[in-house]
């Protein structure tokens, strides 16, 4: 069997606004010739018509009879130079048609990779001008140990560190999340996560809106929570139960029991 080629598909080519060549529109068996001669009869079908490329310079179209390319067409260019009678094949290529199935456009693998892809043993590196990072402060060499104690605290010392677009960012998609105000849970009960016991703040500025939930029996546990989210499992919800009371002794005074006496001497 002959060997052929296919060409990654592209976008038609809008038609050229130049006069017909008569001799290059007329060329459909040397253009067919060519596609078969590319291909393989079996693999050609109906002429399915020409497109104007330019002067002189025109396309034909022949329907694929390949079963795995149905909607796909070969697409042979023909020209002629000035005064000549018989054209030239220029190409022969395969292209997508109207229902032809085409691969999905390619997306780069940075792009391509969603939240919870990562595994043990990969590495996800961060882009040089991710705006979710800016320069953070690192020059500590010649602090004192006290300062440097707070230099730790603040999260000083990095190379780079979270910029306020990357918190802003963080913020909205963690309010928007699972964990937000508006979830299924939160919207079910009247409590909220501020006011909860279990509610650990976070130290930083996203403190003000955010915190991490200590309640092993809550759905938020050991993660991010807004303050204002909220769960049945809330450290105010409790139940009054009161103690049952209890019964008193209860004497049977219509049987007795024999009891036979030994004497011990």
């Amino acid at each position: 069997m002959r060997e052929w080629a296919i060409v990654t598909p592209v976008r038609a080519p809008e038609p050229v606004r130049a006069k017909p060549d008569a001799i290059a529109v007329a060329a459909v068996e040397p253009a067919r010739e060519a596609a078969i001669a590319e291909a393989g009869a079996a693999q050609v079908g109906e002429h399915l018509g020409h497109l104007v490329e330019g002067e002189r310079l025109v396309t034909h179209y022949f329907a694929s009879t390949h079963p795995g390319y149905r909607g796909w067409r070969w697409a042979v260019t023909v020209t002629r130079a000035s005064r000549a009678k018989t054209v030239t094949v220029n190409e022969v290529v395969m292209l997508p048609g109207d229902v032809a199935i085409t691969a999905p456009e390619w997306v780069p693998w940075s792009e391509r990779v969603q939240p919870g892809d990562l595994r043990p043993g990969d590495l996800f590196p961060t882009l040089p001008d991710d705006p979710r990072l800016e320069p953070g402060f690192t020059d500590t060499s010649d602090a004192p140990e006290d300062v440097l104690t707070v230099v730790e605290e603040l999260g000083l010392g990095r190379e780079r560190v979270l910029s306020p677009f990357g918190r802003e960012d963080a913020a909205e998609r963690w309010y928007a999340g699972d964990f937000g105000p508006t979830s299924p849970i939160a919207q079910a009960v009247p409590y909220k996560c501020h006011s909860c016991g279990y509610w650990i703040r976070l130290a930083d500025s996203l403190g003000q809106a955010f915190g991490v939930c200590a309640n092993e029996m809550a759905p938020g546990e050991a993660r991010v929570v807004a303050y204002d989210y909220g769960c049945g499992a809330h450290s105010d919800a409790t139940i009054d139960i009161p103690e049952p009371p209890t019964p008193d002794h209860a004497f049977d005074t219509t049987g007795y029991d024999t009891l036979e006496l030994v004497d011990p001497t």
